[in-house]
């Protein structure tokens, strides 16, 4: 990805010229307060930008799993979530504006910062998308935003206080559609930092062995964004451009006995693992 020196001419050159497929990237976070009191130490180590190693691999099993894997990018302990934003996300996030649809979703076991880093990767995505807009006084922008949750096997809208699940229907031309769903015009960037909060307090939480506020749920977050030249430009001007981008924070993907998952929450937490196999 690197696109985080990129101009506004350069980020287009560079999501013009890249084929669709899915970058990974893997993010270690440091160790927490808890886990200092008692000692422990990471499993893994980052040796470079792409490359993490398992420190630690069960007694026997060594010749049985790989120790370093590879992947598009890798960030240590250290890096903050505006470097993973800018070197991990922001080329995928900003190809929204050029009509082009993206996702960027987050998946791990709990207390991994899987929400800590969606949060501010959403926070850092949308300052850029503003700021596109505001370079661009040539083009007319609509945005609007929709949120939703997969609790239980059951969808429900975050923009809501309705807590009665959604049905999915199938759309002849939009494809699986959720129904009934709230999708909001934004009026301005605060309009969706106020959205964003209703939909963190209204999003589930419990506690686990791992973490004392446990996202259960799966979130995505969707940005849909319109535009269109102010003034015709004739045959070789841009038209009207229609793509969206979702943040997608998954619920936590760890062994019921990590967690210490009991009763409802065991029961959820193999639906979530069903749900992302599927």
């Amino acid at each position: 990805m690197g696109a985080a020196a990129a101009g506004d001419d350069e980020l287009s050159a560079a999501i013009a010229g890249k084929t669709e497929r899915i970058l990974v990237s893997v993010r270690v976070r440091p160790l927490n307060a808890k886990e200092i009191e008692i000692g422990d130490s990471s499993d893994w180590d980052c040796t470079n930008g792409t490359t993490i190693v398992f420190k630690h691999p069960p007694p026997g099993e060594r010749a049985l799993f790989p120790t370093s894997y590879t992947y598009d990018r890798v960030f240590g302990k250290d890096i903050g979530t505006r470097q993973v934003y800018e070197l991990g996300a922001r080329e995928v996030a900003l190809s929204v504006v050029r009509g082009i649809n993206s996702s960027i979703f987050a998946y791990g076991q709990t207390s991994s910062g899987k929400t800590y880093t969606m949060t501010g990767i959403t926070e850092f995505s949308v300052a850029d998308i503003y700021n596109y807009i505001k370079k661009h006084a040539d083009r007319e922008f609509t945005l609007k935003f929709s949120a939703m949750e997969i609790y239980n096997e059951a969808v429900r809208d975050l923009l809501s206080t309705d807590s009665t699940p959604l049905r999915l229907l199938d759309d002849p031309e939009k494809g699986t559609i959720v129904e009934k769903l709230i999708e909001e015009t934004l009026r301005d960037q605060d309009h969706l930092r106020e959205l964003l909060s209703i939909c963190a307090a209204q999003r589930q939480i419990g506690e686990t062995n791992l973490n004392e506020m446990s996202s259960r749920s799966h979130q995505i977050l969707r940005l849909t964004i319109e535009s269109s030249p102010k003034v015709y430009a004739g045959r070789d001007g841009s038209g009207a451009l229609i793509a969206c981008v979702n943040f997608v924070d998954l619920a936590g993907s760890e062994r019921a006995s990590q967690a210490m998952s009991a009763g409802v929450r065991l029961k959820l937490n193999t639906q979530e693992r069903e749900c992302i196999s599927s």
